[in-house]
């Protein structure tokens, strides 16, 4: 049982723990209790279970909720505006996520120039067996010529990095964080092959690629027998849909699974912002470290997720990330959370499920006119052209 578990359990059964020592009581009842406190699953006060799906086109099965750590650390003035989350905190929240059947973390060497690497390492310490972690390389990580991007010599050096700063010797999934134009793709996936063969990366993905970029790596590892990218991270959210275009209709002709950042659209979709709500100060809508979304659409979008939260009796956020959860190629979403509660209220989205009215309604408030030639197909060609969704 998780150390969370254990605490939950232990206090709501202080008072029983004499009574069950006592001879008096039937030794089965004993027996339930003992294996109660010392039973080693997973999550036993879940008030549901979390759901899991493949990671891509690979076998190995993660949950459809991981925990993102990029509030680990602050160490800058733009990552102070996510958190500021200390190992004491961060391991609080993994606690809670393993719970409640998250056992996935994002991280990567960029955030607070691996500091949040080093607290989610500390967080996880003595319990790797239990955990799957990603990190990404490639985002600057120092002023120098050679301090970005993913050139064979960065991508094993920046391993060897992240793999001491997460306390371990193997990373699930490694992630190019965005794409190098100046590297040849035949040299990034001969570095990670290398990795892979090496036993230090199990996975690899990647991670803001246009649709062209990711497509000729794919061609590449075919072409040269090489591991091919098993997932693409990617901004997606009600606010913003460009992912469905080009990238979306790719991961399911490639099998290429999706995970998404920043689901929540930077914090405007989470319930603390709508038409008759102005952004707190101390939230991070507030900031840049949030995302631009025209003010009208917003509302429009927060008056449906608002409706649909009342009918449920669910939260808004929760009710954002159940829609995503039922757009084709999502293998998992990555969320982020300050606290318990938050992070408690987030996860339990796994099992929401809504009508087909509830998502025709999100749909219809977050329509967008596609880009071209997005829109030209689906004018002139839709029944030899269908999108994945509507």
């Amino acid at each position: 049982m998780a150390p969370a578990g254990r605490r939950a359990l232990e206090a709501c059964c202080a008072d029983n723990r004499a009574v069950t020592r006592g001879s008096a009581i039937n030794p089965s009842i004993k027996s339930v209790y003992r294996a109660l406190l010392h039973r080693e699953t997973i999550g036993l006060f879940r008030e549901q279970t979390m759901q899991y799906r493949n990671l891509g086109g690979s076998g190995l099965m993660v949950p459809t909720l991981m925990l993102g750590t990029a509030t680990f650390g602050g160490g800058s003035e733009f990552f102070k505006k996510w958190g500021s989350t200390d190992v004491a905190e961060a391991t609080s929240l993994v606690d809670t996520c393993l719970d409640m059947g998250c056992n996935m973390f994002d991280t990567a060497d960029a955030y607070s120039r691996g500091l949040s690497e080093e607290i989610l390492g500390k967080a996880v310490e003595g319990r790797r067996d239990k955990v799957l972690l990603a990190t990404k390389v490639g985002m600057a990580m120092g002023e120098g010529p050679n301090d970005q991007g993913t050139s064979r010599a960065r991508i094993i050096q920046c391993c060897e990095a992240s793999l001491r700063r997460l306390r371990t010797d193997y990373i699930d999934l490694y992630q190019l964080h965005a794409f190098d134009a100046l590297t040849p793709i035949e040299e990034m996936l001969d570095a990670l092959d290398n990795l892979t063969r090496a036993g230090k990366i199990r996975y690899f993905g990647v991670s803001n690629y246009s649709g062209w970029h990711l497509m000729k790596m794919l061609a590449l590892a075919d072409r040269h027998g090489l591991p091919r990218p098993v997932t693409h991270q990617v901004y997606y959210a009600l606010t913003d849909r460009d992912f469905e275009w080009e990238l979306m209709p790719l991961g399911l002709d490639q099998n290429v699974g999706t995970l998404v950042w920043s689901p929540l659209a930077g914090a405007k979709l989470s319930g603390k912002v709508g038409r008759n709500k102005a952004a707190p100060a101390d939230s991070r809508s507030a900031t840049n470290a949030s995302w631009e979304v025209p003010e009208e659409r917003l509302h429009r979008i927060t008056d449906a997720l608002e409706a649909i939260s009342h009918e449920t009796g669910v939260s808004i956020p929760r009710v954002a990330l159940a829609w995503l959860l039922g757009r084709p190629t999502i293998s998992s979403i990555v969320i982020g959370a300050r606290n318990v509660a938050q992070l408690q209220d987030n996860l339990a989205a796994s099992n929401l499920q809504l009508s087909a009215e509830q998502i025709a309604t999100l749909d219809a408030a977050s329509a967008v006119r596609p880009a071209y030639p997005y829109w030209h197909q689906r004018r002139t060609s839709l029944a030899r052209n269908p999108p994945p969704v509507a």
